[in-house]
């Protein structure tokens, strides 16, 4: 991962050119009123959206601006599927939609040429994760002859079991694609947990086992290495050299969140199998760590860098996938209602708190903790005050749809490029693509690393 020097908070004083950004008052949040989460969540969609120029003549379409890496545009393209379906908004899907094909490279398969020559396992899974979130939620099918949501999941999947590699630490992914880039080396929790989360949300969407039987093989690896402990604590990852024998011991929010998601889904698709129930339980008391008691415990707050001032730009938005997970959660595994639903009132009331700052008076902040405006701004501090606000509107929403039960997108299984082949993603030609936005490249944290409420539908029927 390379590091800009440009300084986000400085783009976080930009006003909007197209979407604009709502003005003149900190945000008010009344979580026991629709409409007061729906009028806050729009105000900070709006911020957010106010840093991407894929929308602007000549800018590089489904990319945000350097210091941004590609992964997150992606994360927040998904954020603003979950936009639309919470609040009922369409301004923002002909946007979601335009980028979401533009990064989907010739092979119909997040491999777009002007990213894979330091594109992560991990940064394809967050871009998966939009299409997947797509699929679930009937976000409006693309344009006919574009791929589908559902192929577009499926692409990612299958190449990432071609991946998938049995030499070193017994299993797993690595970090990295391809040999030439740090971090090859390097098998991750994020990466792991993302490839576990996809297979099991296929399982569930499509039905098809095969994805429930690789979800199943992906969580026993990680389960028997250091970077998962039988307390459900997660570790940032390991390292090939010294067969995985040992974990960074970073904690992120993350990390556990994709992890909570993959394990509800396989609950879900095993009609409460008393074993998923039991991960899902222990995945929410390993969660515990990010409501710290100090802070009233039920605050979410990224221990591992937000008490000591040290978040670089990806951080600030890990919140956000933690909070998105655990809505979800609430839903397809919804015995977990009672423990996460406090931690989302709480989390959402103090979020709203820090959405007090700059010009606007409505610029959102990191430490949720805090009463006053902590002065961060950025993408991720807003993509993580827009996802656990609206998040408390899950139990106004319902479930995710799956193929046999109201689903739209048309699945490809065969879906993919066939394999990793870096003179194909790196030749001449494509390096001439590269855009400033695609500087930086992958990677969302290890470069730190390596430097050192719900209806009675039938998706819960069973519970």
């Amino acid at each position: 991962m390379l590091f800009s020097k440009r300084n986000p908070q400085l783009l976080g004083m930009l006003s909007a050119l197209t979407f604009g950004v709502h003005t003149g008052h900190a945000i008010q949040l009344d979580l026991t009123d629709t409409n007061s989460i729906k009028s806050a969540a729009s105000t900070v969609a709006a911020n957010m959206m106010s840093y991407y120029k894929g929308n602007l003549t000549g800018m590089p379409v489904g990319l945000l601006p350097d210091p941004y890496y590609w992964w997150e545009a992606g994360a927040m393209f998904d954020q603003m599927i979950h936009y639309w379906f919470y609040t009922g908004d369409t301004t923002y899907n002909d946007v979601t939609t335009q980028a979401l094909l533009a990064q989907v490279g010739p092979e119909n398969d997040f491999m777009p040429p002007n990213q894979t020559k330091t594109e992560g396992n991990d940064d394809q899974a967050f871009w998966a994760f939009a299409a997947m979130s797509a699929a679930e939620l009937n976000f409006p099918d693309p344009p006919p002859k574009s791929p589908s949501w559902l192929g577009l999941a499926q692409a990612v999947f299958n190449l990432q079991v071609s991946r998938w590699d049995t030499q070193n630490c017994g299993g797993g992914l690595r970090w990295q694609i391809f040999t030439f880039n740090n971090g090859y080396d390097y098998k991750n929790s994020i990466s792991n947990g993302g490839f576990f989360q996809l297979a099991a949300r296929l399982a569930r969407y499509t039905g098809n086992d095969t994805y429930a039987q690789w979800a199943e093989k992906s969580y026993d690896w990680i389960t028997s290495t250091p970077l998962f402990t039988n307390k459900y604590v997660i570790y940032d990852g390991g390292r090939v050299g010294n067969n995985c024998s040992t974990a960074d011991p970073l904690q992120w929010t993350y990390n556990i969140g994709t992890f909570l998601m993959g394990a509800a889904n396989m609950y879900n698709y095993t009609n409460g199998n008393q074993t998923w129930r039991t991960r899902v339980e222990g995945l929410l008391n390993g969660s515990q760590v990010f409501f710290p008691a100090d802070h009233g415990g039920n605050i979410m707050v990224e221990i591992a860098c937000e008490p000591q001032l040290t978040c670089n730009n990806d951080q600030p938005s890990f919140k956000a996938y933690l909070s998105r997970w655990m809505a979800a959660t609430t839903q397809i595994a919804p015995f977990t209602v009672n423990f996460i639903q406090p931690k989302l009132h709480a989390s959402a009331q103090g979020a709203a708190g820090q959405c007090s700052g700059g010009a606007s008076g409505n610029i959102c902040g990191r430490t949720w903790y805090k009463n006053t405006w902590d002065g961060k701004t950025g993408v991720g501090e807003e993509m993580s005050a827009l996802s656990v606000i609206q998040a408390n509107l899950i139990s106004k929403v319902p479930g995710p749809v799956s193929a046999n039960n109201g689903g739209t997108s048309k699945g490809n299984p065969a879906a993919g490029g066939g394999g990793d082949n870096p003179v194909k993603y790196n030749d001449p030609s494509a390096n001439k693509r590269i855009t400033i936005g695609d500087k930086a490249g992958a990677g969302i944290l290890t470069a730190l690393v390596l430097g050192s409420l719900v209806g009675g539908v039938w998706w819960i029927s069973f519970v």
